[in-house]
């Protein structure tokens, strides 16, 4: 069983998922703003449920000048960047976690005689205009480091900022949909994909000194979650990498990201394609 526009060329597709995306979102936004009062309470509360990681954070400060080597301000600015991409892609790409269950009761099924694209439906389902709290958080603190902190800027660190926070979006993209796929096989793994996922953001929270470095090596070499902020935010800190790598390699977070994004598309189609319905 295969999705619609299997055999359509990738800029058709791309096109055409856009456009459904598009047109789903903006059902959904429509029908979230029909109760405005609670859409600003449900946002309010998506605001301060996760600044809970950060106040942990402050709490951990209140006993300690530092935490492996790194000050409150340094790690605000590994905590917004990681925040800010990680909520961008929370926002879009979401629902996506939802992928096994509908593929265990057998909802997918109608998603495939749609004349849409089956990632776009999955991802714009139940688009949750809430989750704008977690990129409002993750901008604020990535704000307040920024401010905070004592950079001598160049060109290529002012450079490397948006670069960061978009690179990171397309890494972040790239697990989600990666993870989504996954289900196709598992069914019921989202937790397994919340541990890449929402896992992933709160380890980037902090500095990489605190972790063991075979870790290090996993999240840079082998899935790189690194470059969603470890390397770019240490070389505007002026920091080593605990990792021996050329100084040019945090600005290859955009062809990381690239490449991973590319992979997770193919992962995608491979289990769309290898899928057969529920109990399959």
């Amino acid at each position: 069983m295969s999705g619609f526009g299997e055999r359509e060329g990738p800029w058709t597709r791309l096109r055409d998922g856009l456009r459904a995306y598009r047109l789903i979102t903006v059902m959904w936004i429509r029908s979230t703003m029909t109760y405005r009062a609670s859409f600003a309470m449900s946002l309010f509360a998506n605001l301060v449920v996760t600044s809970f990681d950060f106040v942990a954070i402050l709490l951990m400060f209140s006993q300690v000048d530092s935490l492996g080597g790194y000050t409150l301000p340094e790690i605000a600015l590994l905590y917004g960047a990681a925040g800010t991409s990680f909520g961008l892609v929370d926002l879009a790409l979401g629902s996506v976690d939802r992928l096994g269950r509908r593929v265990r009761d057998g909802t997918l099924d109608t998603l495939l005689v749609r004349p849409a694209p089956v990632l776009a439906q999955v991802a714009a389902d139940r688009f949750a205009l809430r989750r704008l709290g977690r990129i409002v958080q993750g901008a604020l603190i990535l704000g307040y480091a920024l401010v905070t902190l004592d950079i001598e800027w160049t060109p290529l660190k002012v450079l490397i900022m948006p670069l960061m926070v978009l690179s990171g979006a397309g890494i972040f993209a790239a697990v989600f949909v990666g993870g989504a796929a996954f289900q196709f096989l598992a069914k019921d793994a989202a937790e397994v994909q919340s541990a890449f996922t929402y896992g992933g953001v709160t380890m980037l929270q902090y500095p990489p000194a605190v972790f063991a470095l075979d870790l290090v090596r996993g999240v840079t070499f082998v899935l790189p979650l690194a470059f969603v902020n470890w390397l770019p935010a240490l070389y505007v800190l002026g920091r080593p990498y605990p990792v021996d790598l050329p100084p040019w390699v945090p600005f290859t977070a955009p062809l990381v990201a690239i490449a991973a994004c590319a992979a997770a598309g193919l992962v995608w189609r491979a289990g769309l394609r290898a899928y057969r319905s529920t109990g399959s």
